[in-house]
């Protein structure tokens, strides 16, 4: 169950690599596999938790409910998992056309939430070895961060850099 949460938030953290790649450096191959990289995120997150509810709980409903009062990390992490969904499930090219280009950006803005929330679900989840989460965490800080900066250039009338077009 641990190794299918890391698989899950590094393909997450991968998918939100392209962007910055393009916007701050120019390189724009890596954008091919953004969509690629965020289904395999959310299939191991499904996976992840289908682990919890099978050999964690044993589909043991009201346990189930118990775990998820008790332990706030199991409810940010079922909370990141369900904003994937809509990612998931409009991540085609007949979503796009159907709910227009900027409704469906503003829907897949959501992966940012979700990569914050794994996050905290991974950092409240560890009890003593906080290393890996606080990488995580750096790594999907910079990430974010990094994809304020061409909105910035913009903002205060600097040309965006080569290869932005959002």
């Amino acid at each position: 169950m641990n190794r299918l949460g890391f698989w899950t938030l590094t393909l997450l953290g991968a998918s939100l690599l392209p962007t910055p790649l393009k916007a701050l450096l120019g390189i724009s191959w890596p954008m091919r596999l953004r969509r690629l990289l965020g289904l395999f995120a959310f299939s191991y997150a499904v996976l992840h938790l289908a682990t919890y509810l099978a050999l964690d709980q044993f589909f043991d409903l009201a346990e189930i409910w118990k775990d998820l009062a008790k332990r706030k990390f199991i409810a940010v992490g079922m909370a990141a998992l369900l904003l994937l969904v809509p990612l998931a499930v409009t991540s085609t090219d007949g979503w796009v056309r159907r709910l227009g280009y900027a409704r469906w950006k503003r829907i897949h803005r959501l992966v940012y939430l979700a990569a914050i929330l794994g996050v905290i679900h991974f950092v409240w989840r560890v009890k003593a070895d906080l290393r890996e989460p606080a990488i995580f965490a750096a790594a999907i800080g910079a990430l974010l961060l990094a994809r304020t900066v061409p909105w910035l250039r913009r903002r205060f009338g600097h040309p965006p850099s080569k290869g932005w077009s959002h």
